[in-house]
Order: structure tokens, then sequence, then C-alpha cells
């Protein structure tokens, strides 16, 4: 139940990017999709009752492993977080400069104006 609303969520988005003719709607469209894959990664790093991934010195790593979380897809997620950022930095300043220029934030209207 809870992957088909990570899946909402990303379809949400994809809705938004293709049917959307603003471009700000297109930025916060691609921001719930990427929403939607972070929780999806997290998800699948889950694991009922796990122990977070530490492993203290005395301990033996063959008994941890079997209850141990997976770290991967939380350190993912922390990539695509810091990813994401940069990207919606970019997506903004295209969109501030596209609404400097033509005066809209309608892409119909900036492909009339082009020239």
């Amino acid at each position: 139940m809870i992957y088909s609303l990570c899946l909402l969520l990303i379809l949400v988005g994809l809705y938004g990017v293709v049917v959307s003719r603003e471009t700000l709607k297109i930025v916060i469209s691609i921001l719930i999709m990427n929403h939607g894959v972070h929780l999806l990664l997290l998800l699948i790093g889950y694991r009922e009752a796990g122990n977070p991934p530490i492993v203290d010195p005395g301990a033996s790593i063959a008994s941890f492993a079997n209850g141990a979380v997976d770290p991967l897809p939380q350190a993912m997620v922390l990539t695509s977080i810091v990813i994401g950022l940069g990207v919606l930095a970019l997506m903004v300043a295209l969109c501030v400069r596209l609404y400097e220029r033509y005066g809209t934030f309608d892409i119909t209207e900036i492909r009339r104006l082009r020239g």
C-alpha cells in the first residue's frame, strides 16, 4: 500500500509536467516527483525492527548483519536531495530569466514571442 502511494506521488508529478503550461508549475511537479522517488528509496531500505548499521568493536558482525538496516538507500536519498537542490536552483534561475525576458511564465506565450 505504501509503495503505491509513492507511485501515486510520482504519477501526480509526471501528470503536472506533461499537462502544465507554466514553468513554475512544471518546477513544482518535478519536485513532487523527486519527493516520491525519495520516499520510494527510503521504503526499499526499511526493515521492521532493524538495527542501526553501526557495529560495536566487540560485537560479532555475522549476528549483527541479519537484523541491520541497509544504509545505502539512505545515502542515495541524501545525495539525491543535494543534487535536487542544485537542479531546483537552476530551474528557478531559468524561470526568473524567462520571466525577465518575456514577461510571462506561460510556455506557449514564450514560444509565440520567440525571436
